[in-house]
C-alpha cells in the first residue's frame, strides 16, 4: 500500500495555455482541464461565444456519451474552433469540438495526452513536454508581424557575432601580451 496522504495528490491535472484565433491572430490564456477520461478536446460554447471565435459547422453532428454511457444532455457537438495552441515553446493548429455548459472552458482529452505524452508530477501539478513526437519540436510564434523563428534565428546570429569578436578580441589581447613580453625580454638582454 502507498504512503502518499491524500491531501497532498492534486484532484484535478491542468495547464495555461495560450489559444490563438486563426482568422485574428489574437491570444487567449487559458487554464485547460487534461482528462484522459474525454477523447477529444472541447471548448465550452459559452467560452467560444464570450471569445468570439470563429465557428466552423460540423457536416453531420457528433453525438457523445458521457463516462456514464449516457448522451450528453447538451445535444450533439455540431461545431468545432480552429486555433493555434501554445505550451511551453510548443505550437500546434488543431480544431478543437464546443460544447455546451461544462465546468472548464478548455479540456485536452486522451488524444492530446497520448499524441505528446507529457510528464505529470501529480504532487506539484508540473507538466513537462519531454516525450513530444520529433514533428512538436519546438516552433515559434508569430509577434510583431515577423515569425518568432526568425527573431530566434538573428537573436542567434547576433549571440554567434558576439562570440567571435569576444573570441578576436581574446586572441589580439593575447598577441599584444606576447608582443609586450618579448619587447620586455629584448630591453632585458639590452641592458
Amino acid at each position: 500500500m502507498c504512503d502518499l496522504d491524500k491531501g497532498d495528490l492534486l484532484r484535478e491535472g491542468t495547464v495555461k495555455i495560450e489559444l490563438e484565433r486563426i482568422n485574428t491572430q489574437e491570444e487567449i490564456t487559458v487554464e485547460a482541464l487534461l482528462d484522459s477520461g474525454a477523447m477529444e478536446l472541447v471548448m465550452s460554447s459559452e467560452f467560444v461565444r464570450k471569445q468570439r471565435f470563429k465557428l466552423k459547422k460540423l457536416d453531420r453532428p457528433m453525438y457523445i456519451r458521457n463516462v456514464d454511457g449516457l448522451f450528453n444532455k447538451e445535444g450533439p457537438i455540431e461545431h468545432t474552433v480552429e486555433v493555434n495552441i501554445y505550451y511551453q515553446g510548443h505550437r500546434e493548429r488543431t480544431e478543437i469540438d464546443v460544447i455546451g455548459r461544462q465546468k472548464w472552458m478548455v479540456i485536452l482529452g486522451m488524444l492530446w495526452l497520448a499524441h505528446h505524452n507529457p510528464e505529470i508530477d501529480w504532487r506539484t501539478g508540473e507538466v513537462k513536454m519531454m516525450r513530444c513526437p520529433e514533428k512538436c519540436g519546438k516552433q515559434w510564434r508569430l509577434k510583431q508581424g515577423k515569425p518568432g523563428w526568425q527573431k530566434q534565428k538573428k537573436k542567434e546570429t547576433k549571440e554567434e557575432a558576439g562570440r567571435k569578436r569576444e573570441e578576436k578580441a581574446k586572441k589580439e589581447k593575447k598577441r599584444k601580451q606576447k608582443r609586450e613580453r618579448t619587447i620586455e625580454v629584448k630591453k632585458v638582454a639590452e641592458e
